[in-house]
């Protein structure tokens, strides 16, 4: 495990990742159980944010007591699938401001194309964590990124849910900055460009569309 890559090996986390990879849970179980895996890994993406103090007065006295510091994270979904896990970390820390990144991956090429971008003012004042539960080719991820850098960020972090040796190596490269938390790191990519073992597509087996 490097500074780069982050494995939470919790056991619910590992627990709730088998119960989401077998082929025969449902579209509902599914969405239920990446909801709960997202504020998982959520507490491990947040770790580590800067605090300040306030002075709070309890029924017993008045002390100095630690609250997060600074402007609003920022959530960005990169489209569909991230939404998945943006619900969880949202009900985790529901004041943060929240972006979406559109693309879609060119089945003959590979290749990310972009149709969709809207994110919060003052990127450069936030923490800004990219959510996407698949980290495959990472050719979508490292997109994502570079629109997310033009955009001002400075301070990201990617969360997902599977990633490849592949996909680590490509972000690894196209942006060193960018810590990564995920679930598991598998085996490899077929030559569709899917996960092994994996757990099929993130987003139709969220959304019912296959």
């Amino acid at each position: 495990m490097s500074e780069h890559l982050t494995i939470v090996s919790h056991p619910l986390v590992q627990h709730k990742l088998t119960l989401m990879r077998e082929k025969q849970t449902s579209t509902a179980v599914f969405r239920q159980l990446l909801r709960e895996i997202s504020q998982l890994l959520a507490y491990e993406v947040t770790r580590g944010l800067p605090m300040t103090t306030k002075v709070i007065e309890t029924p017993m006295e008045q002390m100095d007591a630690p609250v997060l510091d600074g402007k609003k994270l920022a959530l960005i979904s990169i489209l569909r699938a991230g939404n998945g896990l943006l619900d969880g970390v949202l009900e985790l820390v529901p004041s943060a401001r929240v972006g979406f990144v559109g693309l879609y991956r060119d089945e003959k090429t590979l290749q990310p194309v972009q149709y969709y971008f809207k994110v919060p003012e003052s990127m450069q004042d936030r923490l800004v964590i990219a959510v996407d539960p698949m980290l495959a080719t990472g050719n979508s991820s490292v997109a994502a990124v570079d629109l997310l850098k033009q955009s001002g960020a400075t301070n990201i972090r990617f969360l997902c849910l599977l990633a490849s040796p592949e996909g680590v190596a490509r972000m690894a490269e196209a942006h060193p900055d960018v810590p990564i938390v995920t679930a598991a790191l598998d085996s490899h990519l077929n030559e569709k460009g899917y996960i092994v073992p994996g757990l099929g597509d993130a987003g139709d087996r969220m959304f019912g569309t296959k």
